[in-house]
């Protein structure tokens, strides 16, 4: 019901006031929502300017907040320059590897047999440092962007297949038995039952996945790369630019926080419904 005024004239105006509280409620909203970790968040600013005020801390060992601002500043083209690569292999190892792994755990779900085979493998090569992985994966494909986002995509791999092969058995057996007696296809059972008890296992999961792809694609970037974030950090720690150094790390820490606000976003409109604990 739309709230009007009667105008002078007779006709009937919207309620301007009513409609600008609830956008100013629609900005201040969330702000107010997240004031704790706003304050939380400038407090720990604050206090690092304190300790390297009070203890005369060399900028080359802890760089001031002022100082990482001027490096900002100062350095906005290159940190632009190399925050692009690093979001595309971050982005693409994000899809290839939750994709990987959704289809996995489809199978796995499906075939037992499959489940028993490949399972195991999934969890050796988890077992494998990535730091180590890195290098045989250059000497495999280059020093180009084919081995850094093959990082990225491992990265978000085994929490995704995990997460998905237990939201897909998670299904109701009542609602099962329920689909099978009305001679349901397994298509069917699939996508009315599996996979809408599957999603919020899988947003779980990619709520991981989205701040590791970022991690997983500095890392690769340390092998051998001459662009991107995990170049620059080395770059910028070899050469003792501890506020560039910072301002890159501020950067990495800032894509990751996007990325899984993005992928929250995306759940709150694809799962509308919310269970309820019974008592």
């Amino acid at each position: 019901m739309t709230d009007t005024v009667q105008s002078a004239g007779g006709s009937n105006a919207p309620a301007l006031p009513v409609r600008k509280a609830a956008s100013v409620n629609a900005v201040l909203g969330p702000l107010f929502d997240n004031l704790p970790a706003i304050l939380a968040i400038a407090g720990c600013i604050l206090l690092w300017q304190l300790v390297v005020w009070g203890f005369s801390v060399p900028t080359f060992m802890a760089p001031s907040p002022v100082a990482v601002l001027y490096a900002f500043r100062e350095n906005a083209s290159i940190l632009w320059t190399n925050l692009l690569p690093t979001l595309m292999e971050a982005a693409l190892g994000f899809v290839l590897g939750n994709l990987v792994a959704i289809l996995l755990a489809v199978w796995f779900v499906y075939s037992r047999t499959a489940e028993k085979a490949f399972y195991p493998v999934a969890v050796i090569i988890k077992s494998i440092p990535i730091i180590a992985l890195a290098p045989i994966l250059v000497l495999l494909f280059g020093n180009g962007v084919t081995p850094k986002i093959i990082i990225a995509g491992l990265i978000c791999f085994f929490p995704t297949l995990v997460n998905m092969v237990q939201g897909l058995k998670s299904a109701s057996p009542a609602m099962l038995d329920l689909m099978r007696v009305l001679s349901a296809s397994n298509a069917e059972i699939f996508w009315k039952v599996r996979l809408p008890a599957s999603l919020p296992f899988l947003f779980a999961a990619l709520k991981i996945a989205a701040t590791s792809s970022v991690m997983g694609a500095i890392v690769a970037e340390w092998i051998g790369s001459s662009f991107g974030l995990g170049a620059l950090i080395i770059e910028a720690t070899y050469n003792f630019r501890s506020p560039l150094l910072y301002a890159t790390v501020v950067i990495a820490a800032a894509l990751a926080v996007v990325l899984f606000f993005a992928v929250s976003i995306i759940e709150k409109k694809v799962i509308r419904w919310k269970p309820t604990n019974s008592e």
